[in-house]
């Protein structure tokens, strides 16, 4: 089981959590949500827990609780600018569809 980051999504957490302080790294989650039924999450994490997997890539760390896990084993976190837009991309091989306006996905 593995969580992937490209260079350019490592460099921007590093810059945020550069800016915040503090940090061990950047945890990435999913809820039911959307017209789709999942949901990313993502969220600075000071402590990591002791059932938490840990994911380092390029010197950061993505830490993933054991029950998103299965939704996100082999995903690949991009940071991507499109003209003025710019954010996060989840390259997801489980993911079996999106809703039409990006914001959740099916497993």
């Amino acid at each position: 089981m593995a969580i992937t980051m490209t260079p350019a999504a490592a460099q921007h957490v590093r810059r945020s959590l550069d800016a915040r302080g503090k940090g061990a790294g950047i945890r990435l989650g999913v809820r039911t949500s959307g017209c789709s039924g999942m949901a990313y999450v993502l969220e600075f994490v000071d402590d990591v827990a002791g059932d938490d997997k840990v994911f380092e890539n390029h010197g950061v760390k993505v830490i993933i609780d054991p029950k998103s896990l299965v939704y996100l084993d082999g995903t690949e976190l991009d940071f991507v600018r499109e003209g003025l837009n710019e954010g996060f991309k989840f390259n997801n091989p489980n993911s079996l569809g999106e809703c039409g306006c990006g914001e959740s996905f099916n497993v």
